[in-house]
């Protein structure tokens, strides 16, 4: 007997040595460094080419003793209904609905990875009645064993898997990322959504300025279509000039039916953007507001990298692919898994819950596959193509984050001087028309130079209105190209340098 008991400890020593000797082959066989992030180079400058003129040195100071601020900056155009609608937009948008949906479907997901890091304590409770058959093979007990028997069985199982390898942990990581690159999407949406209904409310008060003008043409070409009318009656005026004033007249109502059109549809638009249906919903007409124009410092191109979401989410979906690449390398070492098991089983419902009906389990598990088929190098493989994919997508993200602010830049500039060009455009239209209506009632001149110059007044007009609206526009994109106020929060920013 005690021979017996020496031989059974002789076998456990074995086979815990042999174990351990797995363990520490597998740890000397190559400790699985977690791959570094490393984000592709991207050229950079120490200035925006197209940032100059007027507007950028004048507001160059007050803009760095107040920068833009993520919430509240489309106030500095002074439109108390844009505020307004900014709030029902984000209280009301299904769009920014979906993407914090997905924000946080992202941050479920992160949790359910971070679980694993955890050991998994799972309990059963079985009950059942039992027949085996006659003629079984090795009866339970014998040929003496009953046909029939209870089964009672209460377990619980214990299982932890050690993280050797950082599987796991890369895992996490990956979720993370993943999760933080949710979060800035949904930042970027906030701010995509914020500037499309600013652009939006800029257009729909550039035409509500543009109606106001042609109603007043209208009104002033209806008058003059009049006079005429009375004047070719007596004799006065050829049907020529008739036919030149009512033909001014229709395409003067012609273009304002076009515009108040497109004023409806962009009403519709907004209506669809904050949330609300557009048969019952308006905005008063305000032609004699007086937009402003906000000042928007670029500020230099090596923060911008840290000022847009878009960027960052890119950002961390390359470090979310590393921690893949990660995962993928670690499928080459072994795993081990500790468990434990123990409960009660017995055949006697009623005497269940005894010492007798314990049993227990426990012990370490160590799995390696040593064959799969190349499985293990093609999700390598695709790994690293995934890793390369999103570092190019990075990479396009920021190129085009750049191009989107000297685009806008140079808008900016470039429609400030057409504005001044046109504002004399103006002027010297309205000398023109002074001057063709004075020789028209002189009878030195015909009709067609004052349709001419009421035309060429008109048309300067409204170029003028569209110029300046385009020109707030071009503030609107730029400010959403610099990320509105957006900046990086910290963890993202040890993350991508890790």
């Amino acid at each position: 007997m005690e021979r017996r008991s020496t031989r059974r400890a002789a076998y456990v020593a074995r086979g815990v040595s042999l174990v351990a000797g797995a363990l520490t082959a597998a740890l000397i066989a190559g400790c699985a460094q977690p791959p570094k992030t490393a984000l592709p180079e991207v050229p950079m400058t120490t200035a925006f080419k197209e940032a100059r003129g007027p507007w950028v040195e004048a507001g160059a100071a007050a803009a760095a003793a107040a920068p833009i601020a993520f919430d509240g900056w489309w106030k500095g155009y002074g439109d108390p209904e844009l505020d307004a609608l900014q709030q029902r937009l984000v209280e009301n948008s299904p769009d920014l609905a979906s993407a914090l949906a997905r924000y946080q479907q992202a941050k479920a997901a992160t949790d359910s990875l971070r679980s694993a890091q955890s050991p998994t304590l799972n309990s059963s409770l079985n009950g059942q009645r039992d027949r085996q058959s006659e003629r079984r093979p090795l009866r339970v007990l014998g040929p003496t064993s009953p046909d029939w028997y209870n089964s009672a069985t209460l377990g619980l199982d214990l299982s932890y898997e050690v993280d050797l390898w950082g599987r796991i942990s890369e895992q996490v990581r990956a979720g993370l990322a993943t999760e933080r690159a949710a979060a800035a999407d949904l930042a970027a949406a906030r701010l995509a959504l914020q500037a499309q209904l600013a652009d939006s409310l800029l257009q729909l008060r550039g035409l509500d300025r543009d109606n106001a003008l042609l109603a007043d043409a209208e009104e002033a070409y209806t008058r003059a279509f009049d006079l005429i009318s009375r004047r070719h009656q007596a004799g006065i005026a050829s049907g020529l000039d008739q036919a030149r004033a009512e033909g001014q007249l229709e395409s003067a109502r012609s273009q304002r039916r076009q515009s108040q059109a497109q004023r409806a549809v962009l009403e519709h638009a907004i209506a669809a953007l904050v949330g609300a249906n557009a048969s019952s919903f308006r905005i008063e007409p305000a032609p004699s507001l007086d937009l402003a124009m906000p000042v928007v410092p670029p500020g230099l191109p090596s923060t911008l990298l840290e000022r847009r979401p878009d960027i960052a989410a890119a950002q961390q979906r390359v470090v979310a692919a590393t921690a893949t690449l990660g995962v993928a390398k670690t499928a080459f070492f072994p795993s081990v898994v500790l468990s434990a098991q123990g409960g009660f089983q017995s055949s006697d419902f009623g005497r269940f819950l005894e010492a007798p009906n314990l049993f227990w389990a426990i012990g370490p598990t160590l799995a390696y596959n040593l064959f799969d088929g190349g499985r293990r190098k093609a999700e390598e493989a695709r790994a690293s193509a995934a890793l390369e994919e999103s570092a190019q997508r990075y990479r396009g993200t920021v190129l085009a984050a750049f191009q989107q602010v000297e685009d806008q830049l140079v808008l900016l500039d470039r429609y400030g001087e057409a504005l001044v060009a046109e504002n004399k455009s103006v002027d010297a239209a309205e000398r023109s028309l002074a001057l063709a209506t004075n020789r028209y009632r002189a009878g030195a001149a015909a009709y067609l130079e004052v349709v001419t110059s009421q035309t060429a007044g008109l048309q300067a007009r409204r170029s003028a209105v569209d110029l300046a609206t385009r020109q707030r526009r071009a503030t609107v994109a730029l400010v959403r190209a610099l990320g509105g106020g957006w900046n990086a929060p910290m963890e993202m920013k040890a993350d991508a340098q890790r």
